[in-house]
């Protein structure tokens, strides 16, 4: 698509035509470039829905004036706010419940070093999934003998994950023991929310992280959570994906995917456990 060379198509003043193929085709190409995602057509509604927005912020009639922001000197912002509206997945508490007692029942009690027990949400989103495992070890680890890291690619919600704050609707799948023990409510202006316990925030550190591009030196994990991203990624970014992961996993350590993904035809060093998790089986050389 030439960026450069199309007239504003809208029906009315600060109204945005609709986006056409060729421009869904360019924004397609761009995220894959940027994040390794990739949409197929059904996801055009989305893009339109998500983006709208902004075009109207920055007062453009059409949606080939506001691709040519992205990627520009001097638009770094909205260049990353545009990625962060589009790969931004929907989450909550205690999503696929059996991960959690499958953590509690079978793998916390396997732990018996004296170093912490770590865990990585690596695709935390706005930070529910990063608590949920944060609950469910703090009821195991009495004496607090664990981390976990979440890391999005999205800065807002990773900003969102850090202040942990939400609507008391979010709640409803949070255990009530878990809820009365972990979750504060707010009051005046806050009295539809709810706020994480300031010593379980602790616990958990949140950092904006790239999947598909070098990872910063985050040490070894006994468990990694890659649940519902990897849906959106083709078969060799998958491969590369999980290949780049499982060097920071443990021997042992265990790898969980979501219900709806899976790893088959991928060349990985995983065992399959059940449906969705899976373990590092192999002995490696440079623990860390």
């Amino acid at each position: 698509m030439n960026l450069s060379s199309r007239s504003a198509r809208a029906t009315s003043i600060g109204t945005p035509a609709p986006l056409t193929k060729s421009e869904f085709d360019w924004i397609s190409r761009f995220l894959f470039e940027r994040a390794g995602i990739s949409l197929n057509s059904s996801k055009h509604a989305l893009v339109m829905g998500r983006l709208d927005k902004r075009l109207r912020f920055r007062k453009l009639n059409n949606y080939s004036d506001y691709f040519k922001l992205l990627g520009t000197p001097g638009f770094e912002d909205e260049t990353t706010m545009a990625i962060d509206l589009l790969t931004t997945n929907e989450t909550y508490f205690f999503r696929e419940s059996k991960h959690f007692e499958f953590l509690s029942q079978q793998v916390f009690p396997q732990h018996k070093e004296a170093r912490p027990f770590r865990i990585w949400s690596a695709a935390s989103s706005s930070g529910e999934e990063a608590y949920s495992i944060a609950m469910t070890a703090a009821e195991f680890f009495a004496a607090g003998n664990w981390e976990v890291l979440g890391t999005d690619i999205s800065t807002r919600v990773v900003d969102k994950a850090k202040c942990g704050l939400y609507p008391m609707a979010a709640s409803e799948k949070i255990p009530r023991p878990l809820l009365r023990k972990y979750c504060l409510k707010g009051c005046d202006e806050y009295t539809d929310f709810f706020l994480i316990d300031r010593m379980l925030r602790a616990k958990v550190n949140f950092h904006v992280a790239n999947l598909n591009q070098h990872l910063p030196d985050l040490g070894l994990f006994d468990v990694i959570f890659l649940r519902n991203v990897m849906i959106y990624f083709s078969h060799e970014t998958k491969q590369k994906l999980v290949q780049r992961l499982v060097e920071l996993l443990r021997p042992g350590g265990y790898f969980v995917i979501s219900h709806s993904e899976t790893l088959n035809g991928l060349n990985t060093p995983l065992t399959a456990l059940s449906p969705s998790i899976y373990q590092y089986t192999q002995t490696r050389k440079d623990l860390r």
